[in-house]
């Protein structure tokens, strides 16, 4: 069963289109990516998906149920949108058993997903001691309350230091593993690339792509990153590679050759031929973060160079 289906789905705010017939329909199980440049709409899908707001066009459905009836489904949806907020001076254990009075869930809950996010022998300290990678195990906690089939993380690892990112990390793939939906919205296209089984892209609200992560990831090429002993070398080295009928582009501190590693013997020699001392030769592959840019473009210019936008924020 498809645990998020969507067609031709719109929303307008005035002139601007924060999602422009989206149509998407994706696995239930496992975790799900959903990346864009800022402004391509993804805050405004997940308050549609939630109710919060309606769609101008299309339809969508969450579990099998119409989004124009929300209230069928969103007791069966958890929600993590950024930080949560706790009350400092309380436990893990209060705040959750709090929240599960508030919502009409077993108390015998907060036992289980205080284990789920590895917090039990922490669960009675005040919050307000908690590092952030800690409030977020938290606040996936107590999305998690109820135990929900579908899972909604906005920014999950947001202002998280590199401790509190691998934490997160391995939760993610533990409840991807354990069978339940996890759609994770985030600009960390490192970590994305690391958790998630399935990938969307959305650029200006249309569907840029939508399928496995290994599918996407199918698109990236070896490079050689190569640099030259003298700075001043750089350019005559990148015109005769150019002559030579090698691809190249410029890179941080030298150049990249779209090659794999059985022409890096090759390429040496292309340049001493050139009259230019390599200091530096890796071969290498693109990442999804190269990829992404590829596909939604590098620069705020090249997003908008097809659209005018004005200031109003569509997320």
């Amino acid at each position: 069963m498809s645990v998020l289906a969507t067609t031709d789905l719109t929303r307008r705010f005035g002139a601007i289109i924060a999602l422009d017939r989206l149509t998407m329909d994706l696995p239930s199980a496992g975790v799900i990516g959903l990346v864009g440049p800022n402004g391509s709409g993804k805050s405004t899908l997940i308050r549609i998906l939630l109710g919060l707001i309606k769609p101008t066009g299309g339809s969508a459905s969450v579990l099998g149920s119409s989004i124009s009836s929300p209230q069928t489904y969103t007791s069966r949806v958890g929600v993590l949108v950024e930080s949560p907020a706790f009350i400092g001076s309380l436990s893990p254990r209060a705040n959750l058993v709090s929240l599960a009075r508030l919502r009409g869930v077993p108390l015998e809950r907060v036992d289980a997903v205080l284990a789920q996010v590895g917090l039990i022998g922490r669960d009675r300290e005040p919050v307000k001691r908690f590092s952030l990678g800690m409030k977020q195990r938290l606040g996936i906690a107590a999305a998690l309350l109820s135990d929900p089939d579908l899972l909604i993380l906005d920014e999950p690892t947001n202002g998280l230091d590199p401790a509190g990112i691998v934490e997160i990390r391995e939760l993610l793939r533990q409840l991807g593993r354990a069978g339940r939906t996890v759609i994770v919205s985030s600009h960390q296209l490192s970590e994305i690339e690391a958790v998630c089984d399935h990938l969307v892209i959305v650029r200006f609200g249309e569907l840029i792509f939508s399928g496995p992560m290994s599918e996407v990831l199918k698109r990236t090429r070896e490079h050689i990153d190569i640099a030259a002993e003298h700075d001043e070398a750089t350019q005559p080295l990148l015109d005769a590679l150019v002559a030579d009928g090698w691809t190249v582009s410029a890179s941080d501190g030298g150049l990249r050759v779209v090659a794999g590693a059985s022409r890096a013997a090759d390429l040496n020699r292309a340049a001493t031929a050139a009259g230019v001392t390599l200091s530096r030769l890796a071969v290498g592959q693109d990442n999804l973060e190269e990829i992404f840019l590829a596909m939604t473009g590098r620069v705020d210019g090249e997003l908008t160079r097809d659209r005018h936008l004005t200031d109003v924020e569509v997320a």
